[in-house]
C-alpha cells in the first residue's frame, strides 16, 4: 500500500518510519511512503505557504495554489488514490473505516497547519477524517494515526494475523479482554485460573465475557448499540458473577 503525505514537516512522517512496525512494514515492501512539502511548490519569497484571511481574524491560512500543486503532483504518482484531509471537522476515524482503507492500493493524506486550509482546496479532497472533538496543531499526527491503524490490518503485517482480529473494535465494536503473561504470581496478583486451565472453550468464553464486561462498563456509547446472543448473555452472566464475587 502507498501512502502520499502533504505536510511542511517532512521530518515528522519519515522519521515515525525509522522504527516499529511502520518501519519493518516499509523495509518488507508492504508499504510506500512518499512525502510532498508544500514549500516545494510555492512561488513566494522564503517559499511561503500561509497568509492572512480574508475578511480579518486571528491566525493564518494554507494558501491554494501550493496545496493544490502538491496534490497534483501527488495524484501524478498515486492517481487512484483518494485525497484524505485530516481536520476537527471530520469524521470520526473508526477501526471499521481503516479495515476499508486496508483493501485500497493507497491514500493521499493532507496535513493541514495553522488554522486551516483556503476552502478552495477542499474541492480536490475526497474525504475528510478527524481523530476525535479536539485540536491539534497539524494533521501530521492524525495522518501518522490512520496510516499505523490501517497498515497493521495489511495481510502479512503483523507476526500473528490473529493480533489484528482480536484487538479492540475489530470485533463488532467490542473492547478487548485482559491479558496476563509470566509470572503467574506478581505483587499480590495472580493469572486468573482460567487461563491455566488448558480448557480452550472455556478460555474463550471467559474472554468474550470480559470482552462484553469492559466494553459495557467502559464505554456505554459503544454498548447501546449492542445486540446480544444467548451465548453472549450467557458469557456475560459468567463475568458478571465472577465479578461480583471478587473472583477473577
Amino acid at each position: 500500500m502507498r501512502f502520499d503525505v502533504i505536510s511542511i514537516f517532512p521530518e515528522l512522517i519519515e522519521g515515525y518510519f525509522q522504527a516499529g512496525i511502520l518501519a519493518r512494514g516499509w523495509q518488507r515492501g508492504l508499504l510506500e511512503l512518499k512525502v510532498w512539502n508544500p514549500r516545494d511548490f510555492s512561488t513566494l519569497p522564503h517559499q511561503r505557504v500561509d497568509d492572512r484571511p480574508f475578511g480579518g481574524g486571528p491566525g493564518m491560512l494554507m494558501m491554494a495554489p501550493p496545496l493544490l500543486a502538491a496534490i497534483a503532483a501527488a495524484r501524478g504518482q498515486n492517481p487512484e488514490a483518494p485525497v484524505a484531509y485530516l481536520s476537527p471537522q471530520g469524521r470520526p476515524l473508526r477501526q471499521e473505516d481503516c479495515q476499508r482503507f486496508s483493501t485500497r492500493a493507497g491514500m493521499i493524506l493532507l496535513a493541514g497547519r495553522y488554522e486551516g486550509i483556503d476552502e478552495r482546496v477542499m474541492a480536490q479532497v475526497d474525504e475528510e477524517w478527524s481523530l476525535g472533538d479536539y485540536v491539534l496543531a497539524g494533521g501530521e499526527l492524525p495522518a501518522l494515526v490512520l496510516m499505523e491503524a490501517t497498515a497493521r490490518l495489511l495481510p502479512g503485517f503483523l507476526g500473528h494475523e490473529a493480533s489484528a482480529q482480536e484487538d479492540s473494535f475489530a470485533a463488532a465494536d467490542l473492547l478487548d479482554c485482559q491479558h496476563y503473561t509470566r509470572p503467574e504470581h506478581w505483587g499480590g496478583a495472580k493469572v486468573p485460573e482460567v487461563l491455566l486451565s488448558g480448557d480452550h472453550a472455556r478460555i474463550a468464553r471467559w474472554r468474550r465475557g470480559q470482552s462484553l464486561l469492559r466494553t459495557k462498563t467502559r464505554r456505554p456509547d459503544l454498548w447501546v448499540r449492542r445486540q446480544l446472543s444467548a451465548e453472549d448473555i450467557r458469557c456475560l452472566q459468567e463475568a458478571e458473577s465472577a465479578d461480583e464475587s471478587g473472583r477473577v
